[in-house]
């Protein structure tokens, strides 16, 4: 088992192919919890995710409630990054259990989304800034968690 992407309602599909494409390269599922904001085709990932995309492992799920019974069955801890969170995301120790879950691009996730998470982390950024994309929020703390489990060590 490794550490998994979660995307909360993705709004926007270039970023979706994006983390998609990360995904596939670095063998991370990534799990997307609808209602998206566009259609899940090839043809609206495909500009970001390339020809990545059927190398991705992609679940999809029909709500958060069908997403979160899935995740408490299979025992996965949840970590939602969010700017609303104190904790460093580099101050956490991660799990191979661990799915990274991130909000929606226009929104984050909604209060009781956030109450069920099982730990929330920010990313340290300049005061008076929101927030950074998230395709690259994910990518900064998947590669954190990916090193601190020890995942690239497996890669060759």
């Amino acid at each position: 088992m490794t550490i998994a992407l979660a995307l909360y309602q993705p709004d926007i599909a270039a970023n979706t192919g994006t983390l998609l494409r990360l995904g596939a390269c670095l063998g991370v599922a990534v799990h997307v919890i609808h209602p998206a904001g566009f259609a899940l085709t090839d043809r609206n990932l495909a500009r970001a995710g390339m020809d990545y995309l059927d190398k991705a492992t992609l679940t999809e799920h029909a709500s958060f409630a069908a997403f979160d019974a899935w995740r408490r069955d299979k025992n996965r801890r949840l970590v939602l990054l969010t700017t609303k969170a104190s904790t460093s995301a580099y101050d956490a120790h991660f799990t191979r259990e661990d799915i990274l879950l991130l909000g929606r691009e226009s929104a984050g996730v909604p209060d009781q989304v956030a109450d069920v998470s099982d730990l929330r982390l920010r990313i340290p950024m300049q005061p008076g800034l929101r927030s950074i994309n998230v395709a690259v929020a994910g990518s900064m703390i998947l590669g954190e968690a990916l090193r601190q489990t020890q995942h690239f060590t497996e890669l060759t």
